[in-house]
Order: structure tokens, then C-alpha cells, then sequence
């Protein structure tokens, strides 16, 4: 599952994850992580994207990550869930299989990519599907709604396996330097 609902504010309002990067939009990165994939589901506005995908909607648009998640989970048939925000340039198909074959331990009910700066990341993770979607109704019945409500309102409650971060994948594309940067890294690795 890509989550591509934001609003791209700190990039003046464009459409990040349409935003080229190495050749292919931030958008196409997330989907060709996921390739190997049964379903691919994209939340957020519908794209043109260069895999088939199921586009889903949060209710109401950009409600923030945790109602997109709950909007894509009920498309979800698979044992385990990837989740991915849809800015990681860096994001590959071998990670995500990493993140799978964590999560599948027993006890745990997911793995989360740990950036660089030592923060776990719970867009860039792997999760049993029950685990989800147990920890949505019990967070909908807390709070009553789940929009406007931050993803790892969610995610404290998991027992989660923390991925180290190897080479910097977790590097997200919030701002045009990063953005840059990004571009930068992909032209001097295909160079």
C-alpha cells in the first residue's frame, strides 16, 4: 500500500509524488518496490502510474496517513501489509522483502524501517494485517474518528521490529532540497 495523499506543502503545493526523480516519478519508485506484490493499492488521488494499481480514497481527502491506512486496509487480503509513503526515492524491492521476512517473526507484528536519525519510520514498514486492522478499531473506538489523527497513534500499540536503516533508503523528499539531493544521488549511481 503507497500512501500518496499529502498536500505537499513544503513543496509549495506540488504534486509530490509525481515529482520526477532518477527518470521516474517518487509515485513509480514506491509501486516498482512493491512489484513482486498480489494487490498494489494507492491511496490518494488517482494517478497515472506505469503498474496496474488499485486506487483508493480517504475519507475525507487528506485526513492524514492513519485514515488512508484504514481506507487501503479494506482492500487488503494478504497475511502481511507494506506500507510505504509515496516520497522515498531511495526505496527498493529487496528492502521491502527485508521488512517482510522481519516482520513474519513470531511475536512480532511488524517490522519499521529505523532511519538514519534513529527514529522509526511507520511509512516505510511491514505489518500482519490483523495487527492493523485489530489496532484500527480499537484506536476508532478510543477516539471516535481517525482523521487528523497521526499514524503512530496506531503503531505504539504494535510490537515492531526495528530494521535498521542500511545505506540511507529511508531518505524522504519532504522539500526541494531534498528533492535535489535525491536527484543528485540517482544521476551519480546511474553515471
Amino acid at each position: 500500500m503507497v500512501l500518496a495523499g499529502g498536500r505537499g506543502r513544503r513543496l509549495g503545493g506540488a504534486d509530490k509524488p509525481m515529482v520526477s526523480v532518477g527518470g521516474m516519478s517518487l509515485l513509480d519508485r514506491a509501486i516498482e518496490a512493491c512489484v513482486g506484490a498480489g494487490r498494489t493499492i494507492v491511496v490518494g488521488p488517482h494517478r497515472a502510474t506505469a503498474h496496474q494499481v488499485h486506487h483508493v480514497r480517504e475519507g475525507p481527502s487528506h485526513a492524514g496517513p492513519l485514515a488512508a491506512l484504514a481506507a487501503g486496509m479494506r482492500w487488503v487480503r494478504a497475511p502481511f501489509v507494506v506500507v510505504l509513503a509515496a516520497d522515498l526515492p531511495f526505496v527498493r524491492q529487496e528492502m521491502v522483502t527485508e521488512l517482510l521476512r522481519q516482520a513474519a517473526g513470531s511475536a512480532i507484528e511488524g517490522a519499521v524501517m529505523l532511519e538514519t536519525q534513529g527514529r522509526d519510520n511507520p511509512l516505510f514498514a511491514a505489518y500482519r494485517t490483523a495487527a492493523v486492522r485489530r489496532g484500527l478499531a480499537l484506536t476508532l473506538a478510543r477516539h471516535g474518528l481517525l482523521a487528523g489523527l497521526p499514524i503512530r497513534v496506531l503503531t505504539r500499540s504494535l510490537a515492531l521490529r526495528q530494521v535498521p536503516d542500511v545505506g540511507g533508503v529511508s531518505f524522504d523528499c519532504d522539500t526541494w532540497e531534498a528533492v535535489a539531493l535525491a536527484r543528485a544521488c540517482l544521476k551519480s549511481q546511474a553515471g
